[in-house]
């Protein structure tokens, strides 16, 4: 009987198995995270014109594209020698299979099967006397191969063997390999293996997982150090409404430009002559502040290259022009940070864990310095600045008499022989970059719509409940304006700067949860329409169609909308007709003009059937909606949020920038900020976010507005106003068959009391008395 053996791997066979699972670990992984994504680089590239910024950043962007460049091609070279190396190693596997598992004696001599003895001895002398190990082309290999054939086909033991287990040498002892060679364990390697074990797992690898572990725990998620966040909660707690200019106070006291926290800070002699000159030509910097860590030297120097930056004044390209880039393009971060920061001390507050409540103007004022830095430009300035080839001294133009042009988005909207009339002072390849950077901006639709989840009527508001805020943002191009398309110029109405008009918002806005007509199914409360004079809305209804006096009294007893405050002659009218209306009881009416009652309750019991069955659709509908809903959030969480959305124009930052968004609701007249923001970094063409928040615990009317801010564009910011009727919160009813009354209580206890525990004399006198 043929046993078992344990040995290691003489001839390499089994190894293989080995080196190719290995490479296969490495190579998926390594190809799918490290190979160079053409797709995204192309969606990342800049919006370049002909203008001298735009020209000096892609020179300056050019300058890190051979290291770029360098390091791609050594990624794909070691990924593309990784798989010829794994290619390799499969095909050598694959012929030591075929040799062990096809052995045939028949074809290792060369002869054809059936052949006699005569052959057989001819065909192995003849190749023996050319693989002979003494021969000069011999292969011992070979050669024992060759033999081992020979006996199998002459020896009659040998052929026997063969014919029954395949083998000459009969059933073998079944044999497990090791992957790993022997020269592993072999003795004079002991030393050699042993301090290569320890070199690896004992010293390499604690090693490189400790430094790792060191410079993963000091940075947050967003690549932010948790000192940097630690300072921001200081001055915002310390400062609860803090102004635009001490925002940027704080943004330069980051500890990303400190040197001993980030080795791309650079400190050089010439620092100490040039950022005095440069704070010499900054009057508004307040260096001489004595709070630390604002009267530091990197924080004041990082203030500076800020303020310089913003007044786009020009520095040297050799020295402090770098410093000021390394700055820029940290800035972006640090902001998105510092808006984390303020939105949870705010919510903080509001579960009453601190004292002091950053306002709504602290959070405002940290979102207005992204789009500054992205366009080096003060927030004075006008938003025209943006365009290339536009300077300080044809803002006369657009603000003349005839003309009041404060945004892009009018400029655009104007006739082309307009536009070049204001801009007759440039040249035509100079006209033709302004309006190609104008084509590339964003046209964002932004809609509101109000709802209350899992609750049975989603219009209706009640103190306490959660309101969910859906917001969704259709982002167009204003080169639709350029060409005069009608579709774009009605959704360019939306949009509007951060300043409120009240008359767009009486005219888009209805109150939420007011009710409605009960012979009418029920709408969201945003998609009624007000109700118009000229359309002859409110025209008086003629002699014959008056409507019936209980059907008047119901509408009266109505609580007003929002819409009739804002019709006061509907008002009138209504109060009119409510006293010359005699008491008219509301059950005569329902049962029918002639009495009886039959044809009026049958055409109820129908309608009250559709209006159960299309109640049952809507929930049905509602349902499918959520659900839909919620699927789509688990696969954006799987799928992690994209941050490549649309390139920005930004000649003057110095990295490569995407359009991202905030949007949040707030209440502006105290000053509150309701919902956390949602920062929106993947706007290709549509996106749909959820904002909620508690509805007050007081019934009555409440406004909040719903904010969209862009951090990469001065003067695109939209605002759109919501008002809640927070109506009282339902009782909760208990049903009937609970209603126990403690007296009914009493008699059951008794009753069963008195079955349970009865003696046999109880009952014999019960029989007496039957008797």
């Amino acid at each position: 009987m043929a046993g078992q053996k344990f040995q290691y791997d003489e001839s390499g066979s089994t190894f293989m198995y080995f080196v190719l699972a290995f490479l296969g670990l490495i190579m998926f992984p390594s190809t799918y995270y490290f190979w160079p994504n053409t797709d995204n680089e192309k969606k990342k590239s800049v919006v370049l014109c002909n203008c001298e910024p735009c020209l000096m950043k892609e020179a300056v962007l050019k300058r890190t594209e051979p290291s770029k460049k360098m390091k791609k091609i050594a990624i794909r070279f070691a990924l593309m020698f990784g798989w010829i190396l794994f290619a390799f190693v499969a095909y050598k596997i694959t012929q030591a299979d075929y040799e062990y598992s096809n052995f045939d004696p028949y074809e290792i001599l060369g002869i054809e099967p059936g052949s006699n003895d005569r052959d057989i001895k001819k065909a192995y002398r003849k190749l023996s006397l050319i693989y002979h190990p003494d021969k000069e082309t011999g292969d011992e290999k070979l050669f024992m191969k060759l033999t081992k054939a020979y006996n199998a086909l002459t020896d009659e033991e040998a052929r026997k063997n063969w014919e029954r287990y395949g083998n000459p040498d009969g059933p073998g002892a079944m044999s497990f390999g090791i992957a790993l060679p022997s020269w592993i364990v072999d003795k004079e390697n002991s030393v050699w293996v042993l301090g290569l074990y320890a070199l690896v797992f004992m010293v390499a690898l604690p090693t490189s997982v400790g430094m790792w572990w060191y410079r993963s725990i000091q940075y947050s998620s967003d690549k932010v150090l948790l000192s940097t966040t630690q300072l921001y909660y200081y001055f915002f707690h310390k400062s609860p409404q803090m102004q635009l200019k001490r925002a940027l106070m704080v943004l330069a006291a980051s500890l990303e430009f400190e040197r001993s926290h980030n080795k791309e800070v650079q400190e050089r002699q010439s620092d100490n002559v040039e950022i005095p000159q440069l704070i010499k030509q900054l009057p508004h910097l307040n260096e001489k502040n004595k709070e630390r860590p604002l009267c530091f030297y990197y924080s004041i120097k990082a203030r500076a290259l800020l303020h310089a930056h913003l007044s786009r004044i020009a520095l040297n390209p050799n020295t402090i022009e770098l410093d000021r880039q390394l700055v820029v393009k940290k800035s972006p971060y640090l902001i998105q940070e510092m808006v984390t920061c303020v939105s949870q001390l705010i919510m903080l507050a509001h579960a009453g864990r601190i004292g002091k409540l950053p306002t709504l103007d602290t959070i405002e004022s940290v979102m207005k310095m992204s789009p500054m830095i992205v366009q080096a430009l003060w927030e004075i300035r006008s938003p025209m600045m943006q365009l290339p080839h536009i300077t300080e001294d044809m803002q006369k133009y657009f603000m003349s008499k005839k003309r009041q042009i404060s945004s892009i988005q009018q400029f655009c909207e104007m006739k082309d022989e307009d536009r070049k009339l204001i801009l007759k002072s440039l040249t035509a390849d100079q006209y033709a970059d302004v309006m190609k950077v104008c084509s590339t901006m964003p046209l964002i639709d932004f809609k509101v719509h109000v709802e209350v989840l899992d609750d049975e009527e989603s219009n209706v508001v009640t103190a306490g409940a959660i309101v969910t805020v859906n917001v969704t943002l259709t982002r167009n191009s204003m080169g639709s304006l350029i060409k005069g398309d009608t579709n774009a110029l009605k959704t360019s109405a939306n949009v509007s700067t951060i300043e409120h008009d009240e008359e767009d918002d009486k005219e888009n806005q209805e109150a939420v949860g007011t009710e409605e007509h009960p012979s009418q199914p029920k709408k969201p409360v945003w998609q009624k329409k007000k109700s118009n004079k000229k359309s002859g809305g409110n025209k008086k209804p003629q002699a014959n169609q008056k409507k019936p006096a209980a059907v008047l009294k119901r509408n009266a007893s109505k609580p007003v909308t929002e819409t009739e405050t804002e019709d006061p002659e509907k008002v009138v009218e209504r109060t009119k007709e409510l006293k010359e209306l005699p008491d008219v009881d509301e059950s005569d009416d329902e049962a029918g003009t002639d009495g009886s009652g039959s044809d009026s309750e049958d055409s109820s019991d129908t309608h009250d059937k559709d209006k159960l069955a299309s109640a049952n659709e809507d929930d049905d509908d509602e349902w499918e909606k959520c659900q839909s809903k919620l699927a789509k959030n688990k696969e954006r969480a799987l799928e992690g949020k994209s941050k490549v959305s649309h390139p920005v124009h930004c000649p003057y930052f110095s990295d490569v920038k995407q359009e991202y968004y905030w949007t949040y609701v707030c209440d502006r007249k105290n000053k509150q900020l309701i919902t956390a923001p949602y920062f929106c970094t993947d706007l290709v063409d549509t996106q749909e976010c959820q904002l909620q928040f508690t509805a007050p615990k007081r019934p009555g009317f409440y406004k909040f507005t719903v904010c969209l801010r862009s951090d990469s564009y001065l003067g695109f910011d939209q605002m759109r106003e919501i008002k809640l009727d927070v109506q009282e919160a339902k009782k909760i009813e208990e049903h009937p068959q609970w209603d126990i009354s403690d007296e009914e209580e009493e008699k059951e206890v008794d009753s069963n009391e008195s079955d349970e525990y009865a003696t046999e004399s109880d009952v014999d006198d019960e029989d007496q008395d039957d008797d």
